[in-house]
């Protein structure tokens, strides 16, 4: 099967000739997930990224619609002061319908999109587009669709996504129109193929722009003075001590940032901690750590509650600690100052938990899923999904050699990953939004 084409790189010369600003683009964004990030977290930290990476570098002629829900406050009110909002369109409060708004929504969106788009080209823009982040895209809006394909599960683990009649119809509706995009972003090369396999999305329309560590994560190796990077680490130190003391956790932890949904392979983890419970400790590692002690990240209230008693049915209740509502800057004290990072999924088609954690200096032990092996490389133990024995294998590798981990860590700031930027990520996407515009027939 043909690899994906990979969206525009910086100073790869197909985006922007040198000294080049080709005029911006009317944007039609549906930024429902940041009224309610809990639903689709991912979706609500790229949307929340892009649009602060944009806003650090405002383009002539560009302009954005956002599409929101009437009965949510409205979060976008003052953050980005360089983008031009020409309107805000409050929609119903479809999520209400669950499954159902799938079906719903392209309806909605087709009369919200066709009245945010019209004659942007008056305001100086090139064109427009209609950015799908989010589940739902319109149907039938005559804008150019560029849809950001972030999850794969919804197709790769069917048993859960598309368990009743609504659930199946709408996600059989939201796939014929991805087909029908004028271009589908994909943050991986691993979820292109998929996309193609499972989708049947168009060779030409696939575009491979990667996603990029959140700022908070990145840390001070290769940045100034000796002197200020010594400072910067005592510092990232100091913080992460303080979160292990919030927590009750010692100097020796992983995190795990899990949902309690399918995308997850809990059940191999809480599988592979009874087993190492069950050994003894390793050389080298106290009574006292061991098992392994694992800080639980990004999970609802909900969550937290069905990992527990999980954990507990497992009996290895006391493995875990849950920290609750972090921001970005504790929550990246925190895996900074972790052992490793640990992720053992059924799908992942981004791997933005093991960006932050190679961004921090973290290695990661996950499963050899979706992006992960792209993404991780060397600075980290990939091991073949649903095997609690190789899980196992790898976390007390982990948690005991030291000399291991300490080149893990060494390799995970080089990784291509974690040098990546989200300005990067902004200008590759506004090549595509460009593209798209330029091929699309006057409204």
């Amino acid at each position: 099967m043909t690899a994906p084409r990979d969206g525009w790189r910086p100073g790869s010369g197909e985006a922007e000739a040198p000294g080049s600003r080709p005029a911006g683009v009317r944007v039609v964004m549906d930024l429902r997930p940041l009224q309610a990030p809990e639903r689709a977290p991912l979706t609500a930290v790229y949307l929340e990224q892009l649009l602060t990476a944009l806003d650090a570098e405002p383009r002539d002629g560009e302009s954005f619609a956002f599409l929101l829900a009437l009965d949510l406050d409205d979060p976008t009110e003052g953050r980005w002061p360089s983008l031009e909002v020409v309107g805000r369109r409050l929609l119903p409060p479809t999520r209400l319908l669950r499954s159902g708004a799938l079906t719903v929504d392209p309806f909605l969106l087709r009369g919200a999109s066709i009245g945010s788009g019209w004659h942007a080209e008056r305001g100086g823009a090139s064109g427009s587009v209609y950015c799908a982040a989010a589940g739902a895209l319109p149907i039938g809006s005559g804008i150019p669709i560029v849809a950001s394909l972030l999850d794969l599960a919804p197709w790769q683990l069917p048993e859960a996504w598309q368990r009743g009649r609504a659930a199946k119809f709408g996600q059989r509706l939201r796939a014929r129109l991805l087909r029908d995009a004028a271009a589908v972003i994909v943050p991986s090369r691993s979820a292109g193929v998929d996309a193609r396999r499972l989708l049947h999305v168009r060779q030409a329309a696939l575009r491979v722009v990667a996603l990029a560590p959140r700022e908070a994560f990145r840390g001070s190796a290769g940045e100034g003075a000796a002197v200020e990077r010594l400072e910067t680490e005592r510092a990232a130190a100091e913080r992460a001590a303080a979160e292990r003391a919030r927590l009750g956790l010692g100097e020796r932890y992983a995190v795990y940032e899990g949902r309690f949904d399918a995308r997850h392979d809990l059940d191999t983890l809480l599988a592979a901690l009874a087993a190492l419970a069950a050994e003894g400790a390793p050389a080298g590692v106290p009574a006292d750590a061991w098992p392994p002690r694992i800080a639980v990240v990004g999970a609802s209230p909900d969550d937290r509650a069905e990992i527990s008693r999980a954990a507990a049915r497992a009996g290895v209740a006391d493995a875990f600690v849950y920290a609750q509502a972090l921001d970005d800057a504790r929550l990246a004290a925190l895996v900074a100052g972790a052992r490793f990072l640990v992720q053992p999924v059924r799908s992942d088609a981004a791997g933005t938990a093991a960006m932050d954690a190679l961004a921090a200096g973290v290695p990661v032990v996950a499963s050899a899923v979706g992006a992960l092996p792209e993404v991780v490389g060397p600075a980290g133990i990939l091991v073949e999904p649903a095997d609690p024995r190789r899980l196992a294998a790898a976390l007390r590798a982990a948690w005991s050699d030291d000399g291991l981990v300490a080149g893990l860590r060494a390799s995970a700031p080089e990784r291509p990953a974690a040098r990546r930027t989200w300005a990067d990520v902004a200008r590759e996407t506004r090549a595509i939004w460009a593209e798209a515009a330029r091929r699309a027939p006057m409204l």
